[in-house]
């Protein structure tokens, strides 16, 4: 019995053919990494290429411009994290009992929306750094193509569950609505963003060093749903030594 017929040998010395999705892949991590690392501005073509052990030429075959990469960075790697963010919220099913209550909804929608955000750092840890410095910032080369990707229609609506509550008295009056997104934002990506900053203030101080992404959730979660006092009537929670 003939055995099947072998591949064609490969020419000595010759490297294999690389995956050509993967190897995009590599380059775009690559070049968002660097983005974040040391800012779009500062990150050439030659530089991504460097690190990546590959020439210009070769990253020019998967990108063909600069504007080309930095469009990609953003449609493949923040555009995602946006959609998880900003995904459907489930209900609370241990508010089933209570699903008319405001308060309630928006505690769960603050809750999730956090827990999101601070997953997706934890995921792509180039995420606060990137944000923080080419969104955020103002100059930030990343800013327009971003904005134009956030739903607007769940950003009002998120507002508007706020807004609501308010009126019913659950949401204390000096509360802006449509500035509470930015406040998550806030919570989250600046501590994560600048941990090595508050590290090093506080760095004779071993509870401090031992903060991490769901210590920070956690805060955000507690910041914005209870504030820093106790409403009048109720005694405070005993300190959790942390």
């Amino acid at each position: 019995m003939s055995s099947a017929p072998s591949a064609p040998a490969r020419r000595p010395g010759r490297p294999p053919r690389p995956d050509n999705a993967a190897a995009r892949a590599n380059l775009l991590d690559l070049a968002t990494q660097l983005f974040a690392a040391q800012g779009v501005a500062a990150t050439t073509i030659a530089s991504i290429a460097q690190r990546a052990g590959v020439t210009p030429a070769m990253l020019h075959y998967y990108f063909k411009s600069r504007d080309q990469l930095i469009d990609a960075v953003v449609l493949e790697r923040i555009v995602p994290v946006i959609g998880f963010v900003w995904a459907p919220v489930p209900l609370d099913v241990s508010a089933a009992d209570a699903p008319q209550d405001p308060a309630a909804a928006a505690r769960h929608y603050i809750t999730e929306i956090v827990s999101r955000v601070v997953q997706s750092a934890t995921d792509k840890p180039w995420l606060p750094s990137l944000w923080m410095h080419e969104v955020v910032n103002e100059g930030g080369q990343l800013r327009d193509r971003v904005l134009r990707h956030l739903p607007s229609d769940r950003l009002q609506a998120f507002a508007g569950l706020i807004a609501d509550c308010q009126r019913r008295g659950a949401i204390t009056p000096g509360v802006e609505p449509r500035l509470v997104f930015l406040s998550i934002l806030g919570l989250t990506l600046l501590p994560l963003a600048t941990s090595t900053l508050w590290r090093r203030i506080w760095q004779d101080d071993p509870v401090a060093q031992s903060i991490d992404n769901e210590a920070i959730a956690a805060h955000a979660i507690a910041m914005l749903t209870g504030g820093l006092f106790t409403p009048p009537g109720l005694s405070p929670a005993p300190p959790s030594g942390r």
